[in-house]
């Protein structure tokens, strides 16, 4: 579905990709994990439109989006729930989420919207409230559901752990797994390594802007150098 080949990028004069190398199956959940800096976030900013590419192809379903831009990349099918959430915190959840359908104007839209709160149930119950008046843990269930409202068939999906208490990363892990029944192909970038390759098919390990090592998650778990720098094993 996705496939990233010889990708740079850089802020200035500083390039922060070194030609990596990345492919994305359709329904599987692939994860980025690596240390804070390693240009993660970078990648997926990349892949979604909102950060240049200095070289490399970025090939989407079979069509090359490398300079397309962001917003009609959303509509080929590729979403971003981005770093941070950045939801708009003075709307309430219910026009976040109309946002994030931005590009429809059907019935289908509510029927979205339903969907979003079955799987987040809380939102539903805060649907008039402003967002800037939710926890950390309903933002980012929000930031979320915000971007499947734009019905991506993939997400890129952006250190949702961050910030969060233990039993909201593992409700948020759940929901990440809980996709694929959704037919929607997953990207997840985290630091958490192990919250993100125990919910993962494949993994990418990156360090300062190049891929270092990669595989199948459960591989990757077992792998004494991932244990020990990633794991805290």
């Amino acid at each position: 579905m996705l496939s990233i080949e010889g990708l740079r990028s850089r802020y200035g004069r500083i390039e922060v990709l070194h030609g990596l190398d990345v492919t994305v199956n359709s329904g599987e959940i692939v994860t980025v994990v690596g240390a804070n800096g390693a240009g993660k976030t970078t990648l997926l900013k990349c892949i979604a439109g909102v950060q240049p590419v200095s070289a490399g192809q970025i090939t989407f379903r079979g069509e090359e989006i490398t300079l397309v831009p962001a917003f009609k990349r959303l509509s080929r099918g590729l979403a971003l729930s981005p770093e941070g959430r950045q939801i708009f915190t003075n709307l309430t959840v219910e026009e976040n989420l109309r946002l994030g359908a931005f590009l429809f104007a059907d019935e289908r839209v509510e029927r979205d919207m339903e969907d979003a709160f079955v799987m987040f149930p809380v939102l539903k119950q805060k649907r008039n409230l402003v967002a800037g008046g939710l926890s950390g843990g309903q933002q980012q269930m929000l930031a979320i559901a915000r971007a499947l409202m734009g019905r991506p068939t993939c997400l890129l999906l952006d250190e949702p752990s961050m910030g969060l208490a233990p039993i909201l990363v593992a409700q948020i892990f759940d929901v990440v797994k809980s996709l694929k029944s959704l037919h929607v192909t997953v990207l997840l970038v985290e630091q958490n390594a192990f919250g993100a390759l125990e919910v993962a098919d494949r993994g990418y390990v990156m360090e300062t802007g190049r891929i270092a090592m990669e595989g199948e998650a459960k591989a990757l778990i077992e792998d004494p150098r991932i244990r020990e720098t990633y794991l805290g094993i």
